[in-house]
């Protein structure tokens, strides 16, 4: 599993302007046959589950092997396809960068008769998570354990990127698949984990 853009430090703001959160989800792969708005309910539910809140909005994609790995050797800088990419929308913390973006330039106005901008009313834009499902169907029997439950972990996992969680040191690696498991095990299953769930790929 793998995620795009820089390292995520502290927690992101959750907090949108009014509304509820928004996913936009995008099946543009022909390899799998999907129900696209069961996924994008789970987001959904993953969102609001980890305190997202407000007019926030959120990409999940399912694309093609050979589309993820283009994504995978231009922004990875790896080659060949992956299962997951995540991208957190830019800034440190992925999330702090709106008052810069509406600032415009330098000496720009905003017209006579343009309001000043509520920061707190614009939509939170949390990022980008992208699926492979070909990957998914032949990691599943080694990994997640069937299709099913592979997708829904791929999804879980590329939204706990976006949000800030990390895998890249044993501790934050232990605290992310903990809050996997509980997702899916909320969210998911509405059951403990099945027998035989792995979370991790066998080397």
């Amino acid at each position: 599993m793998a995620e795009g853009g820089p390292p995520r430090l502290g927690h992101p703001r959750r907090i949108g302007g009014d509304g509820v959160p928004d996913i936009f989800c995008a099946d543009e792969q022909n390899d799998v046959e999907l129900d696209s708005p069961r996924w994008a309910r789970l987001a959904e539910t993953v969102l609001l589950a980890e305190g997202v809140r407000g007019a926030a909005e959120l990409s999940l994609m399912f694309v093609s092997e050979a589309a993820i790995a283009e994504l995978n050797e231009s922004f990875m800088g790896v080659s060949g396809p992956t299962d997951v990419l995540a991208f957190p929308i830019d800034g440190p913390n992925g999330l702090g960068t709106e008052a810069e973006v509406i600032a415009g330039p330098p000496g720009g106005g905003r017209g006579p008769d343009r309001a000043p901008i509520d920061v707190g009313d614009l939509p939170l834009l949390l990022g980008d998570v992208v699926v492979c499902p070909a990957v998914a169907v032949r990691q599943a029997p080694s990994h997640a354990g069937t299709l099913d439950d592979e997708l829904a972990l791929l999804v879980v996992h590329g939204i706990l990127h976006v949000l800030g969680f990390d895998h890249d040191e044993p501790d934050e690696a232990a605290t992310m698949r903990a809050r996997e498991r509980a997702l899916l095990e909320q969210l998911h299953w509405e059951a403990p984990a099945p027998e035989g769930f792995r979370q991790e790929h066998v080397e």
